[in-house]
């Protein structure tokens, strides 16, 4: 236990920004009277970004940058931590989440001392390793970055270029068009800003993101969120309690896991959600498609898609299938 520390983490709330039934603001600081302990008393918060999908899925909660002050319990296992003192910051998206999980992994491999690290800034160039706590890197065109070990960054600038590990806790990262970072790690993030590209993992509790156009996110981790913001693109994934979002023209989110919602903004757009207890939102000039499953076994009941506008479907609004095969509201 630590007194008078200040630490810059990250919290997950209910829709209602509530996290045990108490209730938070943003830009309000509040105190806890009583003994601090993790995971018993006191307000819990994580050093690392991701590490809030292993209690608040991405799937209908929010989340925020925090300050934990004044006594700190930290947890066995991972990075969260219970404070007397805690300051919710400012609200953030998943795709915001995702950018600082990427940046969390790359600040603290301290790229300046690694022995494993490997730096190229040639074109049609390659940087790898396999240690962990390692990172690989390049600016040039053509180029690919890639690790294997643990609590390791491959990033890369250049176009067509790819960045991928298969470490625990790692980030693929490039901003290159027509690219791609991929990881199958655990707690990892792959996240590229170029057109054209694809973020895809297969980690839990891990995000894919990108922004650029005609792009795709994937994954089909437990706890994960794949999100776009470009036209032309899709996010999709597969695990249970996940997210699949984007807000392009002419895009599509889907995903099949159990109580996964898929959310689109953009006219021309789909959003399809398959999964036990799944729901489904569209903007204007958008469409829904819903299935019903048994609760029990996942057997397929009903399946039905409405544009919106048409059969009572409004704009920017959940809705899920009954067991009648009806829609209804379910924020």
């Amino acid at each position: 236990m630590s007194e008078d520390t200040a630490v810059k983490s990250y919290k997950g709330f209910d829709a209602d920004l509530k996290c045990r039934g108490f209730q938070f603001e943003v830009g309000k600081e509040y105190h806890h009277q009583g003994n601090v302990l993790a995971c018993w008393s006191g307000f819990h918060s994580c050093e690392y970004p991701l590490e809030v999908f292993s209690y608040y899925p991405p799937i209908g909660n929010r989340f925020a940058i925090v300050c934990a002050s004044g006594n700190l319990s930290c947890n066995e296992g991972d990075s969260k931590m219970a404070s007397s003192d805690i300051a919710v910051i400012e609200e953030i998206d998943l795709h915001r989440l995702s950018s600082i999980a990427v940046d969390w992994v790359i600040d603290r491999l301290d790229l300046a001392n690694l022995i494993n690290q490997i730096v190229v800034t040639g074109n049609q160039s390659a940087a790898t390793n396999t240690g962990d706590q390692s990172a690989a890197t390049n600016t040039g065109y053509r180029s690919a970055a890639t690790n294997t070990g643990d609590r390791s960054a491959a990033t890369n600038t250049g176009y067509r270029s790819a960045a991928t590990n298969t470490g625990h806790q790692s980030a693929a990262t490039n901003t290159g068009d027509q690219s791609a970072a991929t990881n199958t790690g655990y707690r990892s993030a792959a996240t590229n800003t170029g057109d054209r590209s694809a973020a895809t993992n297969t980690g839990y509790r891990s995000v894919a993101t990108n922004t650029g156009d005609q792009s795709a996110a994937t994954n089909t981790g437990d706890r994960s969120a794949a999100t776009n913001t470009g036209y032309q693109s899709a996010a999709t994934n597969t695990g249970d309690q996940s997210a699949a979002t984007n807000t392009g023209h002419q895009s599509v989110a889907t995903n099949t896991g159990d109580q996964s919602a898929a959310k689109v903004k953009g006219a021309n757009s789909v959003a399809v959600a398959l999964g036990i207890n799944c729901r489904a939102s569209a903007s204007v000039g958008g469409a829904i498609v819903l299935c019903y499953r048994d609760e029990c076994d996942g057997t397929l009941i009903h399946l039905r898609a409405s544009k919106v506008g048409e059969n009572g479907i409004r704009p920017d609004t959940w809705y899920s299938l009954n067991k009648n095969g009806e829609f209804f509201e379910n924020e």
